[in-house]
């Protein structure tokens, strides 16, 4: 019998039928798929009594062909997104999943209000779907509107588990309909993209044309604002750490609704289901109608466009002017790397306007404003919320004669807000914000007491940690809450990049102007110095519930908290609760290989390190060819005790031999280094203005030595220069040429190694 249902497993992944079952009809054996529903025809949803609606889902790993290129993948039902689950308020739905990949896996249901075991989070709400292994997912449907279920497991999100969950009301007609579930592909393998932004690699930024370097700087006549910017310690600027190959709608670059005719409106589901990309959304029919946000509907609002955070839902309605022609409706990635389209209408295209490439060295000299030398946000005196100041606005070039006039960012001069309440900027464009957004039912919570909570969401680009409080998820104690209580929380994002936090299990209230109307949300998209309120009432009766960062590699990093339920009852889905949690604070734990490998006609020097959010272990060396110049190899453990990271001990040992004359004293008056070396140190390392790294170490003999060293000093985009010296008459300094993310042309003079040329591997 198992073998046979084996069988039947593997021939509906290639037959994969098309059936769905509800409970009064016959299941078959068999996991399926839902049916492919015209979304452009209207829909009257059911007048039937609430029925269980069953849906088979079966995890797969499959192989996609985007952009030319063959890549691993996962599949839900063998397709690239799942299929669309789609439930009647009031129903139960009772979800079977299957999984046939080779690492354990899970599914949540995005801004679902349901029992905390059935939320998803595996081993903190829900146990994990191991390989080969099945889960029943069963709730109550207690909501309608716009959602998406994805996997919170590792990195799998970003290569294909997620698809859009749809629950219509009860007993009303509803206007014709298509949902688009964005998502950013990149052919590169997800973990090779994390490791790689906790090395602060800029490989990304070549391949966007948004490095920043000096040659740029000095052809823009922005060199002030390059230099002031890494006197301040900061990176260049940039709007998505990732470059993407690919931005989809519904797994494909472009989709179309032909049958539409003029007069014709439609109900677009958008759902931002990408791992970290945000979306600009824009229509070239004339305006879009905001219709509802995160599932719940808000009075009807007319914008030009709109930005889609990650995770975010919207329900927008756009019409067709006329006949025979085709409308283009526009999800832009917010770097302007790409977009996908839906096309509406038959006829003559007319694409919408496209959205030109960012003036990056606008944004630097904000962020030159807006950050103290420390590495923090400047408390400006301008009051920032609701995505009402978009500090982006600065790059846009359609903007640029509007933001100019409406943002005085100067450092003695006042502070403006740039954009009105009404979201209007620029050239008379409106754009939505969340100042706008009003409630159809009145949202005040409960007349109970209220707890308040604040938040400061931190982090920094150098080694790409992002924390709350400066603590990661597996830092700091869960934080209980009563039921019934109400609980408010202020955020402030002192951090360079925005972020979208997202609640589990709850609805929270946005606060804004709209007071007993403002907007129930679970996402709430936070921008730099921004400060914004949100409360809910603890109504949930038990459990863990998460709180994040939803950008894929910030919640990996450790920006989350975990909210808990005082008095809680043990969840039996787990043998040993503990071991369960440690798994969940095992994410923001790892540690990550990197090398820095140097092969030139003078020998060989680099680095290896393994690195975690506050640990790095690493050993360095230089090997020359001959018994002249030797070797040295110095192999260190450094831990980071500040929230920027900036500074740092270490503790190591350091072993070097040169037959080279080393008489006399070095530049602090100790006697130079000996021939023969084994010594045990101690140091300090700190991060000076200009990213230039300050080592003060001293070792078990009493010698002392001062180091400066600065890497990557960007000429062009590819050109990269370096030095170093210390006070043993030590130095080195040279030149790369980036060719691949991995492998450079490289030269470099050093004083016992002398000239060399070669390559260099950087991982």
């Amino acid at each position: 019998m198992k073998n046979s249902y084996t069988v039947m497993m593997l021939s509906v992944v290639f037959a994969l039928p098309v059936l769905a079952q509800h409970e009064g009809h016959t299941m078959p054996e068999i996991p399926i798929i839902q049916p492919k529903i015209e979304q452009h025809e209207a829909i009257s949803t059911s007048k039937e009594k609430p029925k269980t609606v069953k849906y088979y889902l079966v995890l797969t790993d499959t192989t996609v062909f985007f952009s030319g290129k063959k890549r691993k993948a996962l599949a839900i039902n063998g397709q690239l997104p799942g299929p669309t689950l789609y439930f009647t308020e009031g129903d139960t739905a009772e979800i079977h999943v299957h999984s046939k990949i080779h690492h354990e896996s899970s599914l949540h249901w995005h801004g679902l209000i349901l029992p905390n075991e059935m939320d998803g989070v595996p081993n903190l709400t829900t146990a994990p779907i191991e390989p080969q292994g099945s889960y029943i997912y069963k709730f109550p449907i207690k909501q309608n509107g716009t959602y998406w279920y994805h996997t919170q497991t590792m990195l799998q999100e970003q290569i294909g588990l997620y698809g859009a969950f749809v629950i219509h009301k009860r007993e009303e007609e509803v206007m014709p309909e298509y949902t688009l579930l964005l998502s950013d592909w990149s052919n590169e393998n997800p973990h090779q993209i994390e490791r790689s932004l906790r090395y602060a690699t800029d490989w990304y930024a070549i391949k966007k044309q948004a490095t920043q370097n000096y040659g740029k700087a000095l052809l823009d006549g922005k060199l002030k604002v390059k230099l002031v910017n890494e006197w301040k310690r900061m990176h260049s600027m940039d709007v998505s750490d990732v470059y993407y190959d690919n931005f989809l709608l519904n797994g494909k670059p472009e989709q179309s609704q032909p049958q539409l005719k003029a007069g014709d409106k439609i109900r677009l589901r958008v759902i931002n289901g990408s791992a970290s990309s945000y979306f600009w959304l824009n229509y070239a029919g004339g305006k879009i109608t905001v219709v509802a946000n995160d599932g719940k509907d808000v009075e009807p609002i007319e914008v030009d466009r709109l930005i889609v955070g990650v995770s975010e839902t919207y329900d927008v309605v756009v019409s067709v002017p006329e006949s025979n022609v085709s409308y283009e409706f526009t999800a832009t990635s917010e770097d302007r790397m790409g977009k996908s389209s839906l096309w509406l209408g038959e006829g003559v295209k007319k694409p919408a306007p496209v959205m030109q490439r960012l003036h990056y060295f606008e944004g630097m000299k904000m962020m030159n404003m807006m950050m103290t030398t420390g590495g923090n946000m400047k408390e400006m005196g301008m009051k920032m919320g609701l995505q009402k100041m978009d500090m982006n606005q600065v790059m846009y070039p359609e903007m640029q004669k509007g933001a100019s006039e409406k943002m005085d960012m100067s450092e003695h001069g006042n502070h403006s807000a740039s954009p009105s309440p009404s979201g209007r900027a620029g050239e008379g464009l409106v754009t939505l914000n969340y100042s706008m957004l009003q409630s159809k039912e009145d949202t005040r919570l409960p007349d109970v007491p209220f707890r308040t909570l604040n938040f400061e969401l931190t982090g920094n680009m150098n080694r790409y940690l992002w924390t709350i409080d400066n603590k990661t998820v597996s830092e700091v104690d869960k934080i209980l809450i009563k039921k019934g209580e109400n609980i408010r929380i202020i955020i402030y994002n002192n951090s360079m990049m925005r972020h979208p936090m997202h609640l589990h299990g709850h609805f929270f209230r946005l606060l804004n102007e709209k007071g007993n109307y403002s907007p129930l949300k679970t996402v709430l998209d936070i921008m730099p110095m921004e400060r914004d309120t949100i409360e809910f009432n603890a109504s949930e009766e038990y459990g863990d519930w998460f709180f994040h960062c939803h950008i894929l590699y910030h919640m990996m990093s450790g920006m989350g908290k975990i909210f808990t339920y005082e008095d809680s009852p043990a969840n039996t889905q787990f043998e040993n609760p503990k071991k369960a949690l440690r798994k969940v604070f095992h994410d923001d734990r790892r540690y990550f290989l990197g090398a820095d490998i140097g092969l030139e006609s003078n020998g060989s020097d680099g680095e290896v390190t393994l690195s975690n959010k506050r640990n790095v272990f690493s050993t360095e060396w230089r090997l020359g060819l001959n018994d002249k110049i030797g070797y040295e190899s110095e192999s260190h453990f450094n831990r980071y005790l500040d929230r920027k990271q900036f500074l740092s001990v270490y503790a190591g040992w350091d072993v070097r031999y040169r037959t080279q004359d080393n008489s006399g004293e070095n530049l602090l008056g100790q006697s130079n280094t000996k021939n023969l070396r084994q010594v045990a140190c101690v140091g300090v390392q700190y991060l000076l203005p200009f990213f230039v790294l300050t080592d003060v170490r001293l070792d078990q003999s009493g010698n002392a030595r001062l180091q400066l060293r600065r890497d990557d000093i960007a000429i062009t985009s590819r050109l990269r220069l370096w030095g170093m010296g210390n006070s043993d008459l030590e130095y080195a300094f040279g030149a790369r040429y980036i060719v691949t993310k991995y492998i450079s042309l490289s030269s470099h003079y050093d004083s016992d190694m002398k000239l060399g040329a070669g390559i260099a591997f950087t991982y």
